[in-house]
């Protein structure tokens, strides 16, 4: 063997391997999904309807009510922006539809919401369990009592930390806490909701609150804000509108589904729907209800004492013993603090999830979106998204009207600008796998009438908010300019740097190996390999990700780093291993794994011979199946023939696997490789057959005689005939080729 032949068989028996890690991508179920953006969304009934009736009065719960039915409209218009973008945030929708700065302060507003949702969720969860302990304190005749604000603060900040803690290992984990979470607040509504009902059966009095209708309407004076005691609060319809915008606070979370789309599992959009339905029922049921019965039972005398804690007051003015009443609303406490510790995780994954759209776009600098070295997610931006909230509950020290004042202000302009980004998008593009529903067809035009609806609704209730919550003006507009000058500065700052990166690239993290490993790309034996190289002819991977059960086979995505003989000596630089067009194509690879919703490994293959490498990755993968494109340079045949030599020069004991080459236009063609039972045309098994009955019916042979030893016979005798008249046998071979 010549020299240079050893190297080449040492590129394939030892190669310069590189694992591509990206933000990890831990793909959920819809549950999950939904337990993530019910935590945040259903956490809402434990101050929503008492914040309602503090603004507008008694009248609150039909409007807080009104608030979860239109929850039904926005679930449309997330659905829609989710089947154009899988990453389909308000900063992406907005972008593509009326430009860059548009969405730039669109995002700046949800962030400033996604900061305030989670210190509020918590220092109210915080609220809970200090009134609890002095209301047990009391029971027991006991001195002690806690200042409540800061002992909210102080239960703020720690559950902060734990999730924060939480996402920097990833959703997987945060997901089924919150999963947990949904199923404990789950059995808590179920038990009110029977338990409401058996009250009002029992009390014989269904006393319903006032109509919404502007007469009902008791304004507080701090929820006319700049408009008390103008025209305006004399015209019905405004009214009514700034009524329904005190009320939607309780719908604030459904950006996070937007967030949760890229992890939701295959099917993706059937999981999405059954999610957001999932997600708009329990608020309804939960959220609305709640608001309807507090009002109902609790004595007008007695329930403004419970005005931040209508819940718990609902359990006390429920009917039945005094010591059930308190255990139960000792329950309702503790799951109170659960979801409402929820909310703060969801919170981190919005806020999370908004950046790194923006990030994407090289509006951040590429230091923030540098994942964690063990658990790939972007620790960074986690860690600056929980300092805020940290600093926000520090410097409210546990004071709820302090962070309710500016409460909510994001929430609405950010979902007008969704709602609006949609319907621009509707007159631009076609491709929508889902439609809001209540559209008009004239001639070739479509009138989008429900998104327009949706759209007027929340436009008109962005611009009353905005003269009504008068803190929540100045501190959202504040705070969302100084966001979007930092995005704008950070922009520019990225222009500027040499060598800047295109938009939208992935960030890796790199693992160098000098041998393929199953370990380090977590696939199971049996895995189904890819072998991509071309990010512009990616068909074979589209069409193994949509079929390929994850249940049964892992998948795990290769291409291969060709070098030179020599190369192979020395050790080679990060950047020739894996270079910027390797950072595309794996680029594309997680885009086409996150539309399926199905995670990939990632692996780079230096060699010198490109069918060496994935003959040899699939061997010690023990992959059972390799499958490829259709070659530019040859006929899938040949690259058959190719890859199966590959194969043969492998080192025993050889793994063997069956080779798929995919073609965007025809079928799939397979091949086996190494000894395999060869597929027979019909009319070689009946010349089979007739031989095996001729020959059986020669005594000395009878019964005893198989197919099996009519193949292995006529096998010996062609090899005998191959040594000795070689060409006759190659030119018979030659027409047989015709049944190809």
């Amino acid at each position: 063997m010549s020299s240079q032949d050893g190297r080449m068989r040492a590129a394939v028996t030892n190669p310069k391997v590189v694992v591509a890690t990206t933000v990890a991508l831990a793909f959920i179920s819809f549950w999950r999904g939904a337990s993530i953006v019910l935590s945040d969304l259903a956490s809402s009934m434990f101050y929503a309807g008492g914040a309602a009736e503090a603004a507008v009065g008694k009248a609150a719960p039909w409007f807080v009510l009104g608030v979860m039915m239109f929850g039904f409209a926005i679930r449309g218009v997330y659905l829609e922006s989710c089947s154009m973008y899988v990453r389909g945030g308000v900063y992406v929708v907005v972008g593509n539809s009326m430009g860059p700065v548009m969405a730039k302060l669109s995002v700046s507003a949800l962030v400033f919401d996604y900061i305030l949702t989670g210190p509020i969720s918590v220092v109210s969860a915080g609220q809970y369990l200090g009134a609890l302990l002095n209301e047990i304190s009391e029971l027991l005749h006991s001195g002690y009592h806690v200042n409540v604000n800061l002992f909210a603060a102080g239960v703020g900040i720690l559950i902060t930390i734990y999730f924060w803690w939480a996402n920097i290992k990833g959703m997987h984990e945060s997901s089924g806490k919150a999963l947990r979470i949904m199923q404990i607040t789950t059995v808590m509504v179920g038990i009110l909701l029977i338990w409401c009902l058996l009250t009002l059966l029992v009390a014989g009095r269904w006393h319903l609150p006032p109509a919404p209708k502007p007469s009902n309407l008791v304004f507080a004076e701090s929820a006319q804000g700049w408009l008390q005691g103008t025209m305006w609060m004399q015209i019905p319809l405004v009214v009514v509108i700034i009524a329904f915008g005190h009320s939607l606070l309780s719908m604030s979370g459904f950006e996070t589904l937007a967030q949760v789309y890229r992890e939701i599992a295959s099917p993706k959009m059937k999981n999405l729907k059954i999610a957001a339905n999932i997600t708009c029922w329990y608020a309804v049921l939960c959220t609305g209800l709640v608001s309807l019965f507090a009002v109902m039972i609790i004595p007008d005398d007695v329930r403004p004492q419970y005005i931040d804690n209508l819940i718990g007051g609902l359990a006390m003015n429920l009917s039945g013993p005094y010591l059930l009443k308190l255990g139960f609303h000792i329950f309702v406490v503790i799951v109170g603090g659960l979801i409402l510790a929820g909310a703060m995780n969801t919170s981190i994954i919005g806020a999370n999830g908004e950046l790194n759209r923006v990030a994407e776009d090289g509006v951040l600098v590429p230091w923030f979106r540098q994942p964690h070295k063990r658990y790939g997610t972007t620790f960074r931006m986690i860690n600056m998204i929980a300092l805020l909230q940290l600093a926000t509950i520090l410097y409210s020290r546990g004071d709820m009207k302090v962070l309710a004042e500016a409460y909510a202000f994001g929430v609405v302009w950010s979902f007008f600008m969704k709602s609006l980004g949609v319907t621009v998008l509707r007159f631009q593009r076609s491709d929508q796998e889902y439609k809001m529903p209540l559209n008009l067809r004239v001639g070739r035009f479509e009138i989008p009438i429900g998104l327009g609806l949706t759209t007027l609704v929340l436009g008109s209730v962005a611009i009353a908010n905005l003269f009504t919550k008068q803190v929540a003006t100045q501190y959202g507009i504040g705070f969302t300019l100084m966001l979007f000058t930092l995005f704008t500065v950070s922009e520019k700052v990225n222009r500027r740097r040499a060598g800047v990166e295109p938009k939208g690239m992935e960030h890796f993290n790199l693992v160098h190996q000098f041998q393929v490993d199953a370990a380090s790309l977590h696939s199971r034996p049996g895995c189904v390999l890819v072998a991509v190289r071309d990010y512009q002819r990616m068909d074979h991977l589209k069409r193994v990700l949509e079929k390929t059960n994850l249940r049964r086979h892992d998948i795990v995505v290769m291409t291969v780093r060709t070098v030179t003989v020599g190369a192979s000596e020395y050790d080679l630089e990060d950047n020739q291993l894996f270079s910027g067009y390797e950072k595309e194509l794996f680029t594309r690879v997680v885009n086409l794994a996150e539309k399926e919703g199905k995670p990939v490994g990632l692996l780079t293959v230096s060699a010198t011979n490109p069918f060496d490498a994935m003959a040899a990755t699939a061997d010690r993968l023990r992959s059972s199946r390799l499958v490829t494109g259709v070659s530019a340079r040859m006929s899938s045949e040949e690259l058959a023939r190719q890859i199966g030599q590959a194969w043969e020069r492998l080192p025993e004991p050889r793994h063997p696997f069956s080779l798929e080459i995919i073609s965007p236009d025809r079928p799939s063609v397979f091949f086996n490789l190494g000894p395999h039972p060869p597929r027979l045309w019909p009319e070689d098994v009946d010349l089979l057959h007739d031989i095996w009955l001729n020959m059986s019916e020669q005594e000395q042979l009878g019964s005893r005689l198989h197919h099996r030893d009519v193949v292995g016979l006529a096998l010996r005798r062609l090899r005998k005939d191959l040594e000795q008249g070689r060409d006759e046998i190659v030119t018979e071979a030659q027409r047989e080729l015709r049944h190809d």
